[in-house]
């Protein structure tokens, strides 16, 4: 399953159909709390994270996620407009988003590759 965390509706919408067209378990969140809590219950595969969102930011889920041996071997996919404010060392794309790249990285994290 992969966890996409995006309060944008027409980007989380977007990323999750193309993701169910590829075959993959998708589930989403709206934000950071909702993200927490769905991991308190489940363990993706991966995680599409947005940087910016209102209530707990993108960069403070990923601390969190951290600070927890079970959530800090999750691999992160960071989505922004502004690649400066990634976590280091984590994957980024770059919005707008290219489709390509996306099912690409989704794959390799995946080991489809």
């Amino acid at each position: 399953m992969i966890l996409i965390v995006e309060d944008e509706v027409h980007c989380r919408d977007t990323l999750c159909d193309a993701l169910v067209d590829e075959g993959y378990s998708v589930d989403v969140a709206r934000d950071g709390h909702e993200a927490m809590d769905k991991l308190a219950t489940a363990r993706p595969a991966l995680l599409i994270l947005d940087l910016r969102m209102p209530g707990m930011s993108g960069n403070t889920l990923y601390d969190e996620m951290q600070k927890s041996p079970e959530l800090a071997g999750i691999p992160v996919l960071v989505t922004t407009a502004d690649p400066a404010r990634a976590p280091r060392g984590v994957p980024i794309l770059a919005k707008p988003l290219r489709l390509d790249k996306l099912l690409s990285l989704v794959a390799f994290a995946c080991g489809r590759v």
